[in-house]
Parts: C-alpha cells; sequence; structure tokens
C-alpha cells in the first residue's frame, strides 16, 4: 500500500513572538516493511537557522531558529510512503521467560538493541500495580508475543477512550488509576506492564489508516497522529523480532499503521516541541490526513 501523508500544525500567539526554537521529528521511518519514497517539511516563518540530525534511535530531527517576529507559527509535513509488512509470527513462539533472558543476553547496544527497552525511562516508571496487571497475561512457559496479545485485549476492554481524562503530561500512574485516556496512555501502560516482566517493549509513534463510513467521503484532516507498542520476541529468524501492538484498537500492526518514531516512551519521539520566547496564550490546531493512493483521487 502506497500512503500520502500530510500533517498540518499551526500556532497561534495572543502576543508577538520575537524568538523561538523548536525541534520536528515528522519524517516517517524507513525499515521493517516501511519505505519512505518523498518527505518534505514546509514552515512559516522562514526560520534563520537550520539544523538537521539524526538522534540516537535514527529519528530524524530538524532543529529550527526563528528570530522573526510573528503571530503564527504552521509547520506543514507532506510524504508519501510504501508500507508492506509480513505477517506476524505464531503467538505460540519463544515463551516469554526466554525472551527476557536473550534480550539480556545479546552483546549489541546499537539503537535497536532490546536492553534499551527493558528499563524504565522518562516517561515509563516501573510500577507495581502495572506490573502484576500485565503478569496475569503470562502464566509460566507462554509465549511472549501470545501474552502480549492478551494484554493488549484486556488494556483494550477495561480501559475508556477518552480525550478529556487526560492530557499529553499527564503520569502513568494516574492514567492507570482512572483506566482512561488516549492511545499514549494506553501504550505507555502496556510498555510498563510489558517491562516490569523484563521484556523490551518500545514506544511507537505514527499514523494510523482511517476508513470513512460506506458511501461517505474522506474528510480532509479528520486523521490524527497514533502511538502504539512494539515487542521483541527474539533474536533468531522465525521469532519476528519487533512486532507493532495497538493497544487502542487492539490488534497487530500491520499495513494501515505507518511508523514515524520508534523509541522509549513519548518524550524521545515528540513531534514537535522547543521554546517560544512571548506572554499570554496560544492555540494550537492540528490536522492530519493518511490517504492510501487508490483513493486519492
Amino acid at each position: 500500500m502506497i500512503y500520502t501523508l500530510r500533517h498540518l500544525t499551526t500556532y497561534r500567539y495572543a502576543r508577538t513572538v520575537r524568538f523561538a526554537r523548536c525541534n520536528l521529528r515528522l519524517r516517517p521511518r524507513d525499515g521493517e516493511g516501511q519505505r519512505v519514497l518523498e518527505s518534505a517539511l514546509h514552515v512559516a516563518p522562514e526560520p534563520t537557522h537550520r539544523l538537521e540530525r539524526r538522534d540516537f534511535f535514527g529519528l530524524d530531527t530538524l532543529t529550527l531558529t526563528l528570530d522573526e517576529p510573528h503571530r503564527e507559527f504552521a509547520v506543514e509535513a507532506v510524504s508519501r510512503v510504501v508500507v508492506e509488512r509480513a505477517a506476524p509470527p505464531s503467538e505460540s513462539g519463544l515463551a516469554w521467560e526466554r525472551v527476557r533472558e536473550a534480550a539480556l543476553a545479546l552483546p549489541s547496544l546499537g539503537s535497536d538493541a532490546p536492553a534499551h527497552f527493558q528499563f524504565p525511562s522518562q516517561r515509563v516508571p516501573l510500577i507495581p500495580e502495572v506490573t502484576d496487571y500485565a503478569r496475569k497475561s503470562f502464566s509460566p512457559g507462554r509465549g511472549a508475543l501470545g501474552g502480549a496479545v492478551e494484554l493488549m485485549h484486556r488494556i483494550r476492554d477495561d480501559f475508556r477512550f477518552d480525550a478529556k481524562a487526560t492530557t499529553v503530561s499527564t503520569p502513568l500512574a494516574e492514567a492507570f488509576t482512572l483506566r482512561a485516556g488516549v492511545c499514549q496512555d494506553f501504550a505507555h501502560v502496556m510498555i510498563a506492564g510489558l517491562r516490569g516482566l523484563g521484556l523490551p517493549a518500545a514506544y511507537v509513534s505514527g499514523y494510523l489508516r482511517t476508513r470513512p463510513p460506506p458511501g461517505r467521503p474522506r474528510l480532509r484532516g479528520a486523521d490524527a497522529s497514533h502511538a502504539w507498542v512494539a515487542l521483541w520476541c527474539g533474536p533468531n529468524a522465525g521469532e519476528g523480532g519487533w512486532i507493532g501492538l495497538d493497544p487502542t484498537n487492539a490488534c497487530i500492526v500491520r499495513d494501515d499503521h505507518i511508523v514515524v518514531a520508534r523509541a522509549r516512551d513519548y518524550a524521545d519521539v515528540a513531534p514537535i516541541d522547543g521554546i517560544v520566547a512571548s506572554a499570554g496564550a496560544q492555540k494550537l490546531t492540528v490536522e492530519v490526513d493518511v490517504i492510501p493512493e487508490d483513493e486519492a483521487a
């Protein structure tokens, strides 16, 4: 499947901004069943300085400095991406205890090494209550993927999707107690549970294809950015390596998901962050379009 992606972010400020510096992480990721054909960023006003770099986890980051006074700042990312992922391995694969041991035994410390994803991170502390919640899906000797799939379904059933229940900065413990939140919260809870058992779990950000009701046109800007989980299932061929699991929708990731970044948690992959020198309020609007090429016409 070939997708055209459009992600428009607009900030409007109550008072003039005289200086801003921001980091943009909006280019989709290459690899693991996904290939970027084109990618471009359009920014207004024009920045005075640009710095492009690739971070440790392979995420392309563009840092912009804006010295021109402005009351509005807009970033539009447009990409074309081919997605064709293989079928996932069997859920009765390598036992979860063996996956944990294999991850600790690997000597690699490269960006995809499972060791980076077994321990607490900035937004994903290890919480005993969350570990106990996850443990119910992992009986002794059960396949790691099978246990994770069950946990994913339990989160989908037990948690309420509610965009007003949490904010981007809500702590994981609070979202877990509420049993409510959005995709970011569901992903963080699942990652915390898996890591509490010693299993390598990463935070994935990107986009999800949505399908309009039959006979209805696709609404411009109606899609959204999304977040899910990647579980490391073992080092050998047939075990699957990193497998994507979407607890918000209770599904294994296939060709409807487009990956932008994979890292430890949301703090590593925020699409836009930075500083603004100004006073007063700001208004943020975001429009996202995920358009399969066969629907583009």
